[in-house]
């Protein structure tokens, strides 16, 4: 008899995850659903996979080429060759290298489009049984597993699955009806996401820089572009972004400087409130939360999907691993799983929630603080490889 696991969400979490366990299905006997509330367009993307793009780190890399995808993906990316962080109007600059920490890239930004096609097409409909438009109404614990209420082309049907793995998101309207709590703690900070253009171009070098209103990040993309990520205070953010593109790169131009050149053209910009957000319970008897859903990350410092990413593996490797008569929604099992994540996700999350608050603060004795570290960091070249390390999403 084949044991039910089912992914709610269709996005790069979850379809990373279906794409993990796929290879091993007819071994251990596993069926995978994957429900997914927007339909794929001609079979080969859907909205959630969105014009925004994703860094991801040199360890993802090596996740995706242990998946198998990783050669669709490698002539779609863009190489991020050097780190430049910079605190505006100090001194403080910290530089890392791929070449000098011995790594073909630091890590490789992507378009969410690019790498959602790569994913589904890597998909076996005969393997992954694809549900969309469709979303879980109700989910109720059962003898062996749950018992979910499936509403798919407008009709309700029940559904029961072994494993249930909630990964549809940062605003997952499951976890409230599940009774699973999250731990909300707003940044006051509102992200801007928009393309950029400049006259010089990249260079393969990704920019974090600190602001007076926040962190500012620019990584580099295919056709000389620069993916944004400009942190404002909220209430600023409407004004920012109500200005018209001349005034918007001329705001730009003086916090972050002239590194790249004038800054030319911006894309279309999209606003997003931030907060570090941290689910409360993210395993019980048959289910698992994954992604945006467990945990939600401020984006500066490009550490959310690669971690999701590595939760996914390490779950997908738990269960693969498991005994052969042993149910994937086995609650030894699922507790073994985040075991062996929680001192990756405490860590990332620590680290990203650090450099977060400490460069959004304009205290003036901080902010003397942070730069000689920056500069000490320059200079003691182990301190440095620890943070390009951590950046980098590896372990050790």
């Amino acid at each position: 008899m084949s044991r039910q696991i089912s992914i709610v969400g269709g996005g790069m979490v979850g379809a990373s995850l279906a794409l993990a366990l796929q290879p091993h299905t007819t071994r251990c006997g596993w069926r995978i659903n994957l429900i997914e509330a927007q339909p794929p367009a001609d079979g080969h993307a859907q909205p959630s996979f969105d014009a925004r793009s994703t860094a991801l780190s040199h360890g993802s890399r090596l996740l995706f080429e242990q998946l198998g995808i990783w050669h669709e993906l490698a002539g779609r990316v863009e190489p991020i060759r050097q780190i430049h962080v910079s605190d505006r109007g100090h001194p403080g600059v910290t530089r890392l290298s791929a070449e000098k920490e011995r790594v073909p890239a630091l890590g490789y930004v992507v378009e969410n489009a690019v790498l959602g096609q790569v994913l589904l097409a890597a998909l076996d409909p005969a393997v992954v049984r694809w549900q969309a438009p469709a979303r879980v109404v109700r989910a109720e614990p059962a003898r062996s597993g749950w018992l979910m209420q499936v509403e798919e082309h407008g009709q309700v049907h029940e559904q029961a699955t072994d494993l249930l793995v909630v990964a549809d998101g940062g605003r997952s309207g499951l976890l409230e009806q599940l009774g699973i709590h999250r731990q909300v703690r707003p940044y006051g900070q509102t992200a801007i996401i928009a393309n950029i253009t400049s006259s010089q171009g990249h260079d393969g070098v990704a920019y974090e820089r600190f602001t007076r209103s926040g962190p500012l990040a620019l990584l580099p993309m295919s056709g000389g572009r620069s993916a944004l990520v400009w942190t404002q205070p909220e209430a600023q953010a409407d004004e920012v972004m109500a200005c018209s593109d001349a005034a918007f790169l001329e705001a730009l131009q003086d916090a972050f400087g002239f590194r790249m050149g004038a800054l030319k053209r911006v894309g279309q910009r999209h606003a997003y409130p931030l907060s570090l957000i941290e689910a409360e319970e993210q395993v019980r008897s048959g289910l698992v939360v994954l992604g945006n859903a467990a945990h939600s990350l401020h984006p500066i410092a490009g550490q959310g999907f690669n971690l999701s990413l590595r939760d996914a593996v390490a779950l997908a490797d738990t269960l693969i691993g498991a005994d052969a008569n042993q149910s994937p929604g086995d609650l030894a099992l699922l507790n073994r799983y985040f075991s062996s994540q929680r001192q990756d996700q405490q860590q990332t999350i620590a680290f990203s929630d650090w450099l977060t608050r400490l460069f959004s603060n304009r205290r003036p004795v901080l902010a003397a603080g942070r730069n000689l570290g920056l500069l000490g960091m320059d200079i003691v070249a182990p301190l440095k490889s620890v943070f390009a390390r951590q950046a980098m999403g590896l372990k050790g």
